[in-house]
């Protein structure tokens, strides 16, 4: 795939336009015209079901759901338009677009996502009935060290693109100091623990994640993944069993026995069987009387042998297989004596269930799955696990504070026994209210159990107010300092310079200009010499009443001048103008002041509202608002003001309209964004 992370061989790269055939002159010219034809063959049965997939992907971070744009690669396998790619591209996606080879732009929905072995399945959509082109897997265990393959997909979000190269390593893994920090994780599986890559020399990058490895039939072997030195792909027959399941049922199945594995030591004399390392507390495994120590040797008869890290992948893969509630045999060897035991397995949940994001809280979270539970020591798997925390959300400012780790167990004397109760009394107690509700709430920390109150709930922006309004002079200005009053021949000169006469104003029309010096107000000298003096004028300005008149000594060039003004209302400042936040679209807008409409010469009757904050990893810096930005219409709407804005986006919440189009004035130029919106995402 592509984007701001990059571990993965394209952490979301993409489809394809134009064939690049990226190989080397050199090799071009010596190539047998056989070796070259069925090249061409094989890229040519390929590329019309290659696809460059666009994503809108969420993750989790400060108490916030945060989404990104990246872009991946994938093959059409079935004309149905079902896409097999990456879980690292497209399994956290909200939206979903593919370009095809023909540069066609088709929208695409997630069918699901399978993070243990990183394949995902994504569908195109086939309004009427339409057949797309595709590509046939072929036998990935027939593949051989020396063959020639082929990397297909979309590197750095390029159009379609090719390279060539040979089959480096049939069984490549990751070694032993890799796996100690993590090895290839997605959603907290280990990828490694079931898959042995296809290594491979074709060059592959960020955004080639998800394509297809193809060999010189025309079939697809692999489907890329990673790039460490070599390229990785995960074998196309586990990705054509996995993307199978995932179409007929949406998840893989897999059996679950409770109990970790290693190859057998060196040491040990023992050549047969699998070292058992240890078992899960309360797991089919541990229920049977497995112990770690105990070597396994042979699982429903059949023998088992792992000698070699390259063997674990496929000792897992056995156990994963079998039959879910149908018991196993077992045939083990403990302190030298070999006995049989029965082991049931139940079926495997993932590590991490899905995170949310719950907006009145200031958090992300999510249920607990059992192994979690196991791993952070709890008697069960009630509660709601946080994952991070909003700073200066309701939960990070609670005394004391609920920080990421920590299980919410009780709100309101409620028991939480899972996150949609966390939801609905979430529901209940900010439903009608118009300010934080503070609740006692019930966490647990490892082993201690704190309770706090957290005021549950969004703040509305407060109306800033409006200072009280002196008489103020149209201009602005800056302090006649020493070095410049020496350098214009005049030492003793002492005052403000003119840098800007706001337009149509009683400045303007009493002639005063930019570059005049003011030098006194009704005759009283001013005496500013130096940048911390520059209050001294609107100080004095600031006695007057608003609509008095003052006559101002005025130095223009070498001709002095007596100009009177009228004093006017100060305009409210920047800081007074009123707020809109909206928490949909994670952006916040005030009204235009005078003073924006000066600094960037807009007219006086400029409509619209300033955007003034955009947090990152919302739908509006998805679309790549700033702040800064003049929003002038919704869906064809002018705006007028802050209170309109905030109507037209209340309206919208209620009927969560797919796309919503703005018009957005940005310095001299006007464009449009078109916002695509998940309303459904945490409910």
């Amino acid at each position: 795939m592509l984007n701001r992370r990059s571990v993965w061989c394209g952490l979301g790269g993409a489809c394809l336009g134009i064939l690049i055939m990226a190989f080397s002159a050199a090799w071009c010219e010596t190539a047998p015209d056989t070796l070259q034809a069925r090249v061409v063959s094989a890229v040519e049965a390929v590329k019309p079901a290659l696809v460059r997939i666009r994503v809108v992907e969420t993750n989790y971070s400060d108490g916030r759901e945060l989404k990104y744009e990246a872009s991946g690669s994938g093959v059409i396998i079935s004309e149905e338009g079902y896409v097999v790619t990456n879980h690292h591209v497209a399994g956290h996606a909200v939206r979903l677009s593919c370009t095809l080879a023909d540069k066609e732009e088709v929208d695409a929905e997630l069918v699901a996502g399978d993070p243990l072995s990183d394949i995902a399945v994504i569908k195109l959509s086939n309004e009427g009935g339409r057949k797309f082109p595709t590509a046939s897997f072929g036998d990935s265990s027939q593949v051989a060290v020396g063959d020639h393959v082929l990397a297909m997909g979309s590197p750095m979000a390029l159009s379609q693109s090719v390279t060539q190269g040979i089959i480096s390593n049939i069984e490549m893994i990751m070694p032993r100091w890799i796996r100690r920090y993590g090895g290839i994780e997605q959603d907290g599986e280990d990828v490694g623990s079931l898959v042995k890559w296809i290594g491979h020399d074709a060059q592959i990058y960020g955004g080639n994640s998800g394509g297809p490895l193809v060999n010189l039939d025309g079939q697809v072997i692999g489907i890329n993944e990673i790039s460490m030195a070599l390229g990785g792909a995960i074998p196309g027959n586990l990705a054509r069993e996995v993307a199978e399941a995932l179409i007929a049922e949406g998840k893989v199945k897999r059996a679950w026995f409770g109990l970790s594995a290693q190859p057998t030591l060196r040491h040990s004399g023992d050549r047969r069987g699998v070292l058992l390392s240890g078992t899960v507390k309360g797991s089919p495994a541990e229920s049977a009387g497995l112990q770690g120590g105990d070597i396994l040797l042979r699982v429903n008869g059949a023998p088992v042998a792992v000698r070699f890290d390259e063997q674990l992948p496929d000792f897992n893969r056995i156990l994963s297989g079998l039959t879910i509630g149908e018991p196993a045999s077992f045939a083990i060897v403990r302190d030298g004596s070999e006995s049989t035991v029965s082991v049931t397995p139940v079926e495997r949940e993932r590590v991490r269930p899905q995170e949310h994001e719950l907006k009145p809280w200031g958090i992300t979270a999510s249920n607990i799955s059992f192994i979690r539970a196991k791993e952070m020591k709890r008697k069960d798997r009630d509660g709601v696990l946080v994952t991070s925390v909003r700073r200066g959300g309701p939960a990070g400012d609670a005394k004391p504070s609920i920080v990421p780790g920590a299980v919410i167990v009780e709100v309101d004397g409620k028991p939480v026994k899972c996150w949609s109760d966390l939801v609905g009394i979430t529901k209940t107690l900010t439903e009608g209210q118009d300010e934080p509700v503070p609740v006692l709430t019930t966490f647990e920390r490892k082993a201690k159990r704190h309770v706090t109150v957290v005021k549950v709930g969004l703040d509305e922006l407060d109306d800033p107010g409006l200072e009280v309004k002196k008489a103020w002079l149209p201009v602005a200005t800056q302090v006649l300092t020493r070095d410049i009053a020496q350098l214009l021949g005049d030492p003793a000169l002492r005052g403000f310079l003119i840098t800007q006469v706001y337009p149509e104003s009683t400045a303007e029309a009493a002639g005063l200009q930019t570059g005049d010096f003011i030098l006194a107000v009704d005759g009283e000298k001013l005496t500013a010499s130096a940048p911390e003096h520059y209050e001294e004028l609107s100080a004095i300005i600031r006695q007057y009443k608003v609509g008095m008149e003052v006559v101002l000594d005025v130095l223009r060039g070498t001709e002095r001048l007596k100009a009177p003004v009228e004093l006017v209302r100060a305009p409210e400042l920047d800081r007074e103008m009123k707020e809109y936040r909206d928490e949909n679209f994670e952006l916040t807008v005030r009204e235009i002041s005078f003073f924006d409409k000066a600094r960037e010469q807009l007219a006086g009757t400029q409509q619209g509202v300033l955007v003034s904050d955009v947090k990152p990893g919302g739908w509006a810096a998805l679309g790549e608002i700033r702040v800064g930005d003049i929003l002038l219409e919704v869906d064809e709407q002018e705006v007028a003001g802050v209170a309109a804005f905030g109507e037209m986006m209340k309206s919208i919440a209620k009927t969560e309209p797919d796309e919503v189009v703005l018009k957005v004035l940005r310095g001299i130029y006007t464009f449009y964004v078109e916002l695509e919106p998940k309303w459904n995402m945490n409910r």
